[in-house]
């Protein structure tokens, strides 16, 4: 499928389109000059850099953040109309971009029409058993009824996803979705916490519409199995290895990140995800810190990136991070959703177009298997091989060279970061702070 070979965009169109962080009457954009318009003059920065696939946080009409939806059918209007959402996907899927949107059917937010009906009519509304409600309690909001947030937020209202009429309004929003904006996926916000049930419904109806439609499941913890599956996700978050990347290099313990990728993806009959198990790969994205900031010294952060283009599942890139945006959770998260003009670039953004163009043109990072080749505390190294190609990740993250003797089972490599060639004989020479991706001779 597309989605194996590709390499996601991430953007927070409320945040890089700088839209005001309430949604009110007065924030609502210019008809003449759409804030969406901004995504426009993001397309040929994309190009540059290989992107073939990004991926829209919440769009639709909320109360303020996007995750708690008014209208799943109306672009928010602090960003345009529908029309303008239009224009920007047949823009960039006629660029060869494809579209994943952010689907969130968990919950919805507190000036959901639905929602809204109920602090209206109470037990009278015809939209009351869309929601878990128990009219003997009281709100935080003083409703004059009780219900049930996610997680315990209250301008999350948790949906009833047992209900035909709430499935039926969710999967209509979907086909509407991908017949109006022609998106190829759907990322699934909190997927973890989503009826299984629903997701298999979801799946079903996607693949109805479009063979090739990707989900890609939102989920923090646990085993990413429960919800990537035949029947439900293509693909899922992988927080353990987000984590697990900026832990090891804070740390100089390279021992962390090895132990989750032999973990998850080790061919021994124990490892956890193996043939279309693959997950989503990431370093940050709008829920974490950024990586420029998590990570402590900043001349890690090719090494960083090496490993996550390098490790079984598909890369993903939250924008700005390109370029070494930093950005910490303060401020409801809003730190790490900003505002910007353009895009820029500097030699970070450099090697991650290179990351990108060795990750798309081969075989054995989109499909191959994993082994750990050497290991210690600042030296890592790794195979990936497919029937047609055996790649070795090195990286070295001491300040001092590092020579690893090991059987590279040929006598040289193609380097491709640096596009030199590499001899194995004597030994090989790793620089401080330096990553190779070498392409074995077969």
């Amino acid at each position: 499928m597309w989605y194996n070979k590709s390499v996601i965009y991430q953007i927070y169109p409320l945040g890089l389109c700088g839209t005001p962080r309430q949604n009110t009457v007065e924030g609502v954009t210019d008809p003449q000059n759409p804030r969406i318009n901004r995504l426009l003059t993001w397309l040929p920065h994309l190009e540059k850099m290989g992107i073939e696939t990004v991926c829209f946080n919440p769009l639709f009409e909320s109360d303020g953040h996007g995750y708690d939806t008014r209208d799943m059918r109306k672009l928010d209007q602090r960003l345009g109309s529908n029309e303008d959402l239009k224009r920007i996907c047949n823009t960039y899927n006629d660029s060869g971009i494809r579209i994943m949107f952010d689907g969130v059917f968990n919950h919805v937010g507190r000036g959901f029409w639905a929602f809204q009906d109920v602090i209206q009519n109470k037990a009278n509304s015809q939209y009351k058993d869309w929601f878990y409600i128990d009219f003997n309690g009281n709100s935080n909001y003083n409703d004059g009824f009780w219900y049930e947030g996610w997680e315990g937020h209250f301008d999350l209202v948790k949906l009833n996803l047992h209900n035909p009429a709430v499935i039926d309004h969710l999967l209509e929003s979907v086909k509407e979705w991908i017949t109006e904006y022609k998106i190829s996926g759907l990322r699934i916000d909190v997927a973890y916490t989503v009826e299984p049930e629903f997701l298999k419904r979801l799946r079903q109806h996607c693949l109805q519409i479009d063979p090739d439609f990707f989900l890609l499941g939102e989920m923090i913890h646990g085993d990413y199995k429960q919800i990537v599956n035949p029947e439900m996700c293509h693909s899922a978050t992988n927080y353990e290895c987000a984590k697990g990347l900026v832990s090891a290099f804070n740390n100089k313990n390279l021992f962390e990140i090895a132990h989750s990728l032999q973990r998850q993806f080790n061919p021994e009959p124990w490892a956890l995800y193996q043939g279309e198990n693959r997950l989503l790969s990431f370093v940050d994205n709008h829920d974490i810190e950024r990586v420029a900031t998590a990570i402590n010294n900043k001349n890690y952060l090719p090494l960083v990136y090496t490993i996550m283009f390098s490790q079984p599942g598909i890369p993903a890139i939250y924008y700005g991070s390109e370029w070494g945006v930093e950005g910490d959770t303060g401020e409801a998260d809003w730190n790490l959703r900003p505002q910007f003009e353009n895009p820029e670039w500097n030699g970070l953004t450099d090697f991650l177009e290179r990351l990108i163009k060795i990750r798309k043109s081969s075989h054995a990072l989109a499909y191959g298997g994993y082994k750990t080749i050497h290991l210690n505390n600042q030296q890592f190294l790794f195979e990936r091989k497919s029937d047609e190609e055996r790649i070795v990740i090195a990286v070295n993250m001491a300040d001092q060279p590092e020579t690893i003797h090991f059987d590279a089972g040929c006598g040289q490599a193609k380097e491709l970061i640096s596009d030199t060639l590499h001899d194995f004989g004597g030994g090989s020479t790793l620089a401080p702070m330096s990553a190779k991706i070498w392409l074995m001779e077969q």
